[in-house]
């Protein structure tokens, strides 16, 4: 067809001779200038007639090596050159030829960052891990602050333990430490998940959860996603009605918190562990108060079961594993 279309182009045109024998246009010309390559091959590149000649190629990188101008960038390089009456090349040229061996890079002293891999924590029952952050409250004054430290179980939700400090240091953050796990009576197996302020990771802490068997775990650098249950817990406190903009001394931010963890502990209906108080399934009741909730709505089912259209009412599920970033299927499988 490409030949027929060839013979009827001078008498027709090209376009008409196409259209008639159902042949593309661009299939006739390029049968009639074929590619000198092969598909795939890159095609040699002509040379430009203003390049320099491998000879002022050499002369431009032994300039650039020479003890003279060794820690100069091309720019300065130029200018001094010409300031002295001789030219090689310009500045992107310059920048070119060094680039095409590799001694164009960041010669200032670079701040590199670490990767941070994702922590990925499960609990399945109290005191398995903590989750331990920080907030400030405001002083009397401005620019006046104390620090309120709190650790939390994540599966219980519980407040196991918290501080007010007037500051926030190593010795601080050991002190708390220490006395949260002793309150709760060493529990095994425990890990502390905390953010990477310098007082969560601090050598004298880190010392001190290495002696007792607590294993640690932080947060990705500005990622509150990796804390999610202080972070709430945090909301709650200052979302309290009565929270105060300020506080008069650090006794009377001791004074609020006191009140403040007693009710989230023991009155607080938390929807995280089924609406129940987080002192309840911590220390073990949250069965009993199961059962009751079933049998008041069997009850209620009996008494008047046209009200509950999908059937037998049954009490809000409790939680059997709580997760900090729970992995995703992608991440198992990459695992494996």
């Amino acid at each position: 067809m490409i030949a027929a279309a060839e013979e009827l182009a001078p008498t027709v045109g090209p376009t008409a001779a196409c259209e008639v024998l159902g042949v593309a246009r661009a299939t006739l010309y390029r049968h009639r200038k074929p590619r000198a390559k092969h598909v795939g091959e890159k095609q040699a590149k002509r040379p430009s007639p203003r390049a320099l000649s491998p000879a002022e190629r050499q002369a431009v990188l032994d300039v650039a090596h020479s003890e003279r101008f060794a820690d100069l960038a091309p720019a300065p390089i130029v200018a001094t050159l010409l300031d002295e009456g001789r030219y090689l090349c310009s500045i992107r040229t310059m920048y070119r030829i060094l680039h095409e061996h590799g001694e164009v890079t960041e010669r200032r002293d670079q701040l590199r960052h670490p990767a941070y891999a994702k922590p990925e924590l499960l609990a399945t029952g109290p005191n398995q891990c903590w989750s331990w952050d920080t907030t400030k409250l405001r002083g009397p004054v401005t620019w006046t602050y104390f620090y309120l430290l709190v650790m939390l179980d994540i599966f219980s939700r519980l407040v196991v333990g918290w501080m007010v400090s007037p500051k926030e240091d190593a010795e601080v953050a050991k002190a708390f430490v220490a006395e949260t796990i002793a309150k709760q009576g060493h529990p095994e197996g425990l890990v502390i998940h905390a953010d990477r302020g310098t007082a969560q990771t601090a050598k004298p802490l880190a010392l001190l959860l290495a002696d007792l068997g607590v294993g640690r775990s932080h947060s990705r650098p500005h990622t509150s996603d990796d804390n999610p249950y202080s972070e709430a817990a945090f909301k709650t406190l200052k979302y309290r009605p009565g929270f105060p903009d300020r506080f008069g001394s650090i006794e009377d931010a001791r004074s609020f918190c006191r009140a403040f963890f007693t009710w989230y502990n023991e009155s607080h209906r938390h929807s995280g562990v089924a609406l129940m108080t987080p002192a309840a399934v911590h220390y073990g009741h949250a069965g009993a108060i199961q059962a009751v909730r079933a049998r008041t709505l069997l009850d209620a089912y009996e008494a008047h079961p046209e009200r509950f259209v999908k059937g037998t009412p049954r009490p809000w599920s409790l939680p059997t594993a709580v997760w900090i970033n729970k992995p995703t299927d992608q991440t198992a499988t990459a695992r494996r």
